[in-house]
């Protein structure tokens, strides 16, 4: 008996020898491989590609075991040069400035204050006077007014075009000018009570004592701001008559035909902005978002009579993902170019902006279209009607978050890809979009870098072919792509498995997800990354490490996304417990029993989330900057996806009210300072926690902004990990020196 006793006894201490992980070895090759895993290891990686001002020539940065090089290609001629610094080679090929090939100004719109309702919001009470087009009259607003006077004439001479503004009511210094210089469209607008936040900055590095900080900050309810269009007519004395009165100006005689917009067509705003004259001058169009996200609208405000018309409507059950509409004129303004998620995908339609002779507008017709999503459009090429885009989920053999590129005619014929390998690719067109380079990549796969033609996509030159062997040689172990059926049992979610660089099979290894499942975006890496913050040091302790993309996110399609509205507590978790439950089945050294979270920012909300609602998968949570309670949260975030008004699904949503269902370890995280989450929002979520007497740890970190902890939160995370999923004492600090 005693002998059986001895051997069970050993057994025990050898396989807890086996599965000994969170060591202070661990810890120092975890925290070892930042260095081991940087990017300039991987050899020939082409970065910072762009095109000499209008050329055919294109230029790029690599690193080579020799160090970095700069190199160009003279698309024309086939001609490659290599340079030792950025320097050399910007001289040798006269470069004065670079540009953004990509970039494109789709219309001009001088005064656009986009209102982040974040930091600052815009009053619009700027000091700023106006030209008209033919610089002959200047605009600006003096005492709640619009006024204008003649250039090169006594200010005396000035004349107020309204009489109606106040302090509460006022009138815009956006002025908009009419390309004829005799119309100005304006908008009246309310002053509404700010919203500010507070902070206390416990330990400057300047002084000892504390500074206060004050932050505009509107939260979801908060009044906005609302606009009322005023388009005023100038009549002035014609050439005739200033040529009898040389003296005159343009002031004397002149007469003033105000119209405003009826208040009923444009109440109860979100934002009413991207406001554009039509070229012959005789309407304004402008986009208004109406508050709660249902009803989008491209407007247009005829000048004479101030009426409106409707060119685009967009409305939605649940809401319109504003961030995603996109519009550019053409045709001399006739015809617009628009996105749009109505057929459940995001896609390109052409809309004709006027009616017909009887005032009928056309039906919208659809250039593109498919299961999949229009990312982004890089350019139109009006001259030869064609659109370049980017887009993900045409290919339905690969991943359907990899994005490629592509060209189409305006008619919807020829869709052309124009980056056909596989993989997530980056390109930068040449400015006459008659090439393009394309960097494509995999997270497992590294990066390749073309010269392909921008007509068909043939491949003109292989440029550079990355070099990843003394990445391999330092211990870098690419993670595995995985996909497994969602909540439905149809829909594969997709993520990546992340393994410590000694990874053993016959060990058992706990789980631990990172979690960012905001809507708007997706967040597994697609693209080649050595060292991925969220995931390859905490790996290295004995862990692996998840991160998946469930219903809730974007590029999937609108129903898809729209799991989310009025229901942030899902967080895609439900597809994420069954997508780490088929991973551990396949692999059974992944133990689907012994399950940790993490996240920052919405991740800090959805970590915490995850142990209030499914507290009997994930073991333990580490949640940083957290916006708990949406109604703590910034505007624009928060009624995008839980709509407007404030009603219970934001209590039923919230960390703070379900606080006391609190019955697994919890580490909670928070910058001091944070400015783009409320720290409140963390502190009512402590305050919550201990009326109901439940047991956690806080983590405040002094002078520090929106974070997952800097380098102290890291190794706390480290430490509660190791901790809870391990149950082992963590190496003590001094000893990881």
């Amino acid at each position: 008996m005693k002998l059986k006793l001895i051997g069970l006894a050993a057994l025990t201490l050898a396989a807890t020898a086996v599965r000994a992980q969170g060591t202070a070895a661990d810890y120092k090759r975890a925290y070892s491989l930042q260095s081991k895993f940087q990017q300039k290891t991987v050899a020939h990686w082409a970065h910072d590609i762009g095109w000499k001002d209008s050329s055919s020539v294109l230029h790029y940065y690599i690193d080579t075991q020799d160090g970095r090089r700069y190199i160009s290609y003279d698309v024309t001629y086939g001609i490659s040069k290599t340079y030792n610094s950025e320097r050399e080679m910007k001289k040798a090929l006269g470069m004065k400035e670079r540009r953004n090939a990509n970039g494109q100004r789709t219309y001009n719109d001088p005064f656009r204050h986009k209102e982040s309702f974040w930091m600052d919001t815009y009053d619009e009470q700027d000091q700023r006077v106006v030209a008209s087009p033919d610089g002959k009259l200047d605009a600006w607003i003096e005492n709640n007014n619009v006024y204008v006077h003649e250039v090169g004439k006594p200010w005396s001479k000035k004349r107020a075009l309204s009489q109606d503004g106040t302090i509460g009511r006022y009138y815009s210094s956006d002025i908009y000018w009419s390309p004829d210089s005799r119309k100005i469209f304006v908008c009246k607008r309310n002053k509404v009570e700010k919203r500010y936040v507070y902070y206390v900055e416990s330990s400057p590095a300047d002084q000892e004592q504390p500074y206060l900080h004050k932050q505009e900050y509107a939260k979801p309810g908060d009044e906005l701001p609302q606009h009322w269009p005023v388009i005023f007519t100038l009549t002035v004395p014609d050439s005739a008559a200033m040529a009898k009165n040389p003296k005159g100006s343009l002031i004397d005689g002149m007469t003033v035909k105000k119209v405003e917009g009826d208040p009923r067509t444009i109440e109860n705003q979100y934002e009413l902005n991207w406001f554009w004259w039509s070229p012959d001058s005789r309407e304004v169009t402008m986009e208004y978002n109406q508050r709660g996200h249902k009803l989008y609208q491209v407007l247009a405000m005829d000048a004479n009579t101030g009426g409106f018309r409707t060119i685009v409507e967009e409305r939605a059950k649940t809401f319109i993902n504003y961030y995603r509409l996109w519009r550019q004129f053409i045709n001399d303004s006739k015809q617009m170019l628009w996105i749009s998620e109505r057929d459940n995908w995001n896609h390109i339609y052409l809309y004709d902006v006027r009616p017909d002779k009887k005032g009928r507008m056309a039906q919208p017709r659809q250039i593109t279209k498919g299961d999949w999503f229009v990312r982004k459009v890089q350019y139109v090429d009006e001259a030869n009607r064609v659109i370049y885009f980017s887009a993900s989920g045409v290919n339905k053999d690969e991943d359907p978050y990899l994005v490629h590129y592509y060209r189409i005619d305006f008619d919807g014929k020829n869709m052309t890809c124009l980056t056909p390998a596989e993989g997530n690719h980056y390109a930068v067109f040449s400015p006459d979009y008659k090439y393009l380079v394309d960097v494509y990549s995999k997270t497992d796969v590294p990066p390749v870098t073309e010269l392909r033609s921008a007509v068909d996509g043939k491949l003109l030159k292989t440029l550079e072919t990355a070099d990843i062997s003394k990445l391999k040689a330092n211990g870098w172990v690419a993670p595995e792509i995985f996909k497994a059926k969602g909540r439905d049992g149809k829909t594969d979610m997709w993520g990546l498995i992340y393994r410590p660089t000694n990874f053993d099979p016959s060990k058992t290894y706990p789980i631990i997800e990172y979690i960012y499942a905001g809507p708007g975006d997706a967040y597994v890496p697609k693209s080649f990354t050595p060292f991925f913050w969220n995931a390859t040091a905490l790996a290295e302790l004995g862990f692996i490490v998840v991160q998946v993309d469930g219903m809730g996110t974007s590029y999937r399609g609108k129903k898809f996304e729209e799991i989310c509205y009025k229901n942030l507590k899902d967080a895609g978790l439900p597809d994420h417990i069954q997508w780490i439950k088929a991973a551990a089945a396949k692999y059974p050294y992944m133990d689907a029993n012994n399950v940790g979270i993490y996240g920052m920012s919405a991740g800090g909300q959805e970590s915490t989330t995850a142990l209030l609602f499914h507290g009997d998968f994930y073991k333990c949570a580490y949640s940083s900057c957290g916006c708990h309670d949406n109604r703590m949260d910034k505007i624009w975030w928060n009624e995008q996806w839980m709509g407007w008004p404030v009603d219970s699904s934001y209590v039923e949503c919230s960390n703070v009210y379900n606080a006391h269902k609190l019955e697994r370890p919890l580490m909670l995280a928070v910058g001091e300072i944070d400015n783009n989450v409320d720290p409140a929002s963390t502190y009512q979520v402590v305050d919550a926690l201990e009326k109901a007497g439940k047991d956690f740890d806080l983590i405040v970190i002094p002078g520090a902004r929106h974070t997952m902890g800097e380098a102290f939160g890291e190794h706390k995370r480290f430490d509660f990990f190791v901790k809870h999923l391990y149950k082992v004492d963590p190496p003590k600090w001094s000893d990881l020196k």
